[in-house]
């Protein structure tokens, strides 16, 4: 059996007819930039949210960026970033001029350690930025009671975990603002790629807006340094398509969740560990061995698709050499990267399929 890791035919085929018509409705009309369907989505993901504001913007990259920008964070300031993390994370850090400090992970929630981050806190610390990694939420609570007392930004990373919640609270509530990636294969994922900044302030939402439109607020009037980063209306339709069903696409993931959960059992595998005041949303299934990349080749070698989130700690990048932090010395964040390994989990996975992917790592010696 051929299972890949991730797939998109199960949802593209339920949702056809609503993916047909939102590409129909934007060619009708020939406005293809900053019209009705960005409007209709920014509404809609803004309520399913549970927040005022949303801006789109080109990529989830673009948003936690422009988001650092409107905040005023730059050249010389530092920002609070977990060391386990995909880069994109760090770089919109980075290309505001400041410094990302890394802080090591729990082990088991793969998320900021909260009671790590007080000591890395310096004069130019200006924000906090907690990654609700794979789907789960972070511990919010300490880390805003943390941001409080030193007077920082809270921006929150929810590329992977759109509908995750902490303490009954959705995920994109608890900052300043929050960044989301609309990449294909998040849990809403768009055709192509697209992102969105979600705030419950509006001059930060204005100023969002302006940047990513060459700092506009209105056409040929330029009041900051601006960049090109918009969500474009084939983009947004598509994502409007999907808003609705994301409950049920979220909920099908937590029903294969729940089988690897209580069905895996090999003393090779180390299950995730979901936090009682957190509902998962389940954008990466990562469990760890010490003998991954064995693992990796016998389910490859059995046809199932797996990847490694992510196999090269971002201290060790070679971009990054210049934070001068030497191997050993974010052992939390390395010993995640040599030991996590990612399991087939999509919308509409069948019974077979699961069953297949349970029973052979069960078979794994």
């Amino acid at each position: 059996m051929k299972i890949p890791f991730v797939s998109f035919k199960p949802m593209e085929k339920e949702l056809n007819t609503e993916l047909r018509a939102a590409f129909d409705r934007v060619l009708e009309r020939s406005w293809y930039i900053d019209g009705v369907e960005d409007k209709n989505f920014e509404e809609a993901f803004a309520e399913f949210c549970g927040a005022k504001y949303c801006v789109g913007c080109g990529n989830g990259l673009d948003a936690l960026m422009l988001t650092l920008k409107a905040l005023g964070i730059k050249e010389g300031d530092e920002v609070i970033v977990p060391s386990n993390t995909y880069i994109a994370t760090a770089l919109a850090v980075t290309y505001v001029g400041a410094t990302p400090i890394l802080v090591e992970p729990d082990i088991n929630t793969f998320n900021i350690n909260p009671a790590l981050i007080e000591e890395k806190i310096t004069e130019r610390t200006k924000a906090i930025m907690p990654v609700h990694l794979y789907g789960q939420a972070c511990d919010m609570d300490p880390i805003l009671a943390i941001a409080k007392k030193y007077n920082l930004y809270v921006i929150e990373d929810c590329a992977q975990a759109h509908g995750a919640t902490y303490k009954g609270k959705i995920i994109g509530n608890f900052g300043d603002a929050a960044g989301f990636s609309f990449y294909p294969g998040k849990n809403l994922g768009a055709l192509g790629d697209a992102g969105a900044t979600v705030t419950n302030n509006k001059e930060l939402a204005d100023k969002l807006r302006a940047l990513g439109n060459y700092g506009s607020d209105y056409k040929y009037h330029h009041i900051y340094k601006g960049t090109n980063s918009r969500l474009d209306e084939l983009q947004a339709a598509f994502l409007s398509a999907k808003v609705p069903f994301m409950d049920k696409m979220n909920n099908d993931r937590r029903r294969i969740a729940n089988r690897y959960l209580t069905e895996i059992n090999n003393s090779d595998v180390i299950l995730p560990y979901t936090m009682p005041e957190c509902e998962h949303v389940w954008h990466v299934f990562a469990i760890r061995s010490n003998r991954r990349d064995e693992l990796a080749k016998y389910l490859e070698d059995l046809g199932i698709g797996v990847n490694k989130h992510y196999p090269i700690a971002i201290h060790l990048q070679e971009c990054y050499k210049d934070l001068g932090i030497k191997e050993g010395e974010l052992p939390i964040a390395e010993e995640i990267s040599a030991t996590q390994l990612s399991l087939p989990l999509y919308y509409g996975m069948t019974d077979e399929e699961i069953d297949y992917v349970i029973s052979s790592i069960n078979a794994f010696k």
